[in-house]
């Protein structure tokens, strides 16, 4: 009878994350996407004074840190620097008082290493820090002191850059003797006699990039955005991109992002935005919260667009939420759905869902048809389908196929298994379609059927001697099916008997 075409569906869109945590269904829980005030005035600060003081450096690092008390955070960053600078020890030499800085950040600061621990103002707490917290604190304890100071990143590290003498002078700064990596320091006691050497070797980094101050604070950020993801929460890590994008680029977060890459080590943090709003988005959508991510998708978009990106989001979005519906049956529901959410839509996308929804529309109609009426209705659709542009002419021969034989089925249905009802509406619509192997294989098995029920009516009067009654309903049969094999050898019973 044919096999029954399948709904023809779009991929959902894969955006890989962890199982998330469900959100309240109320769209003013969105994350805040409004900067902290005080990430504007610091861009601001920075762009009027061409870079920043140490203190305002250390200042900037506590709040980007999320310090709750930052006046006891950042009176421990200025305690540490003041004792610095008034150690009668410290060198007078700028490559040896650098020197000498690291040794005490490690002696009087920095206790152990932790990878994860990026926050200035847990270092003072417990001691432990990773390379974006030591880095922070040695340069503002450098400048401090006098000593010009940059950094470098690589693509999962980070550490200073001393400039001295007109020498940059990389600074490992997880490790004591990380000044300078690469060369050999002897050590001596305190009567100048040598005791030993020490020596932490170059890493061989085949990228780096050297990036300003307050680029390396803004890892700060960078790095408690990471943390937030890892424990899937997607809504608390926007916010620190929001305010990391207006520390480096205030008003302007909202430009430029269209055009931004990530060929940099150092990525813009614009589009290092618009990937904490789409993942956020994502743990809508695993969510079911289509009309949600709609939503997020208007407000956020709005505000801080990529239009290829945001396009490719609401498209899975609207995709995701028929998907659903379709599967449900609800074709009527997903149209009005469609509809509802055409402004966001390409035109090319539009065009296909409403494509899969009137497939899928039809189908399901087709699987419900009874009537010859019915079946009629379902086939003029699909040729006003068709000619609307809203399916293609091998779909449209495939879905009038199905709906045919499906019609033919049901007309022939149980109890009263007319074959004759099936075998006149496929012949009425054969010729539609032009040569259909399909349906004159169901045709043929109609026909077959039917001339099965002359044998069998035969066959039942034959037993009963009704002789006459049997001759007439054989006459019949090979009138309409001369070639049936079945009655013909009927007939030759019949001849048998007479000659008898």
């Amino acid at each position: 009878m044919g096999t029954k075409p399948s709904i023809t569906l779009l991929l959902i869109l894969a955006i890989f994350i962890p199982q998330a945590e469900l959100f309240p269904q109320d769209s003013s829980l969105f994350p805040r996407l409004e900067p902290d005030p005080r990430a504007l005035e610091y861009y601001e600060l920075g762009r009027r004074n061409s870079g920043y003081t140490w203190t305002e450096l250390a200042q900037i690092s506590i709040w980007a840190s999320g310090a709750q008390d930052e006046g006891a955070s950042l009176a421990r960053i200025m305690s540490a620097a003041a004792g610095l600078n008034s150690s009668p020890s410290l060198p007078a030499s700028g490559r040896e008082k650098a020197e000498y800085i690291l040794a005490y950040l490690h002696r009087n600061i920095l206790k152990s290493y932790s990878i994860f621990q990026t926050r200035v103002d847990t270092v003072f707490v417990n001691g432990s820090f990773n390379c974006v917290s030591s880095a922070v604190l040695f340069t503002i304890l450098c400048e401090s002191a006098g000593i010009k100071t940059s950094a470098v990143i690589t693509r999962d590290h980070a550490f200073a850059m001393v400039h001295i003498d007109g020498q940059d002078i990389d600074v490992e700064t997880t490790n004591r003797y990380g000044f300078d990596p690469g060369n050999r320091r002897e050590f001596h006691d305190q009567f100048g006699r040598l005791t030993g050497f020490t020596y932490v070797p170059a890493q061989n980094y085949r990228d780096r990039q050297t990036i300003s101050n307050i680029q390396l604070v803004s890892l700060i950020l960078n790095n408690r955005i990471a943390e937030q993801e890892r424990r899937n929460n997607f809504a608390a890590s926007v916010p620190l991109a929001v305010d990391r994008a207006a520390l480096l680029l205030g008003e302007s977060s909202t430009a430029g992002i269209e055009s931004s890459s990530s060929a940099s080590i150092f990525q813009d943090p614009r589009r290092d935005l618009v990937d904490r709003l789409l993942n956020f988005g994502a743990t809508l959508l695993r969510a079911n919260r289509e009309d949600d991510s709609l939503h997020w998708a208007r407000i956020a978009s709005s505000k801080y667009p990529h239009s290829s990106r945001w396009q490719e989001y609401v498209t899975a979005a609207v995709n995701n939420r028929i998907t659903r519906f379709l599967r449900e049956r609800k074709t009527d529901e997903a149209d009005v759905f469609l509809e509802n959410n055409k402004a966001l839509l390409t035109d090319a996308d539009y065009a296909q869902f409403d494509s899969v929804i009137f497939d899928a529309a039809i189908l399901n109609r087709a699987n419900q048809s009874r009537t010859a009426a019915e079946g009629d209705a379902i086939i003029n659709d699909i040729k006003n389908g068709r000619d609307a542009g809203r399916m293609n002419e091998r779909r449209a021969i495939e879905l009038l196929t199905y709906t045919i034989q499906r019609t033919a089925a049901s007309l022939c249905a149980a109890p009263a298994r007319d074959w004759r009802l099936a075998v006149n509406y496929i012949q009425s619509h054969l010729s539609l379609l032009g040569a259909n192997r399909e349906l004159e294989q169901a045709l043929q098995t109609y026909r077959n059927n039917l001339a099965a029920d002359y044998h069998n009516r035969f066959a039942a009067e034959w037993n009963r001697r009704n002789y006459e009654e049997a001759q007439r309903i054989l006459n019949e049969g090979l009138l309409e099916f001369p070639d049936n094999r079945q009655l013909l050898s009927n007939m030759e019973i019949v001849n048998r008997q007479r000659s008898n």
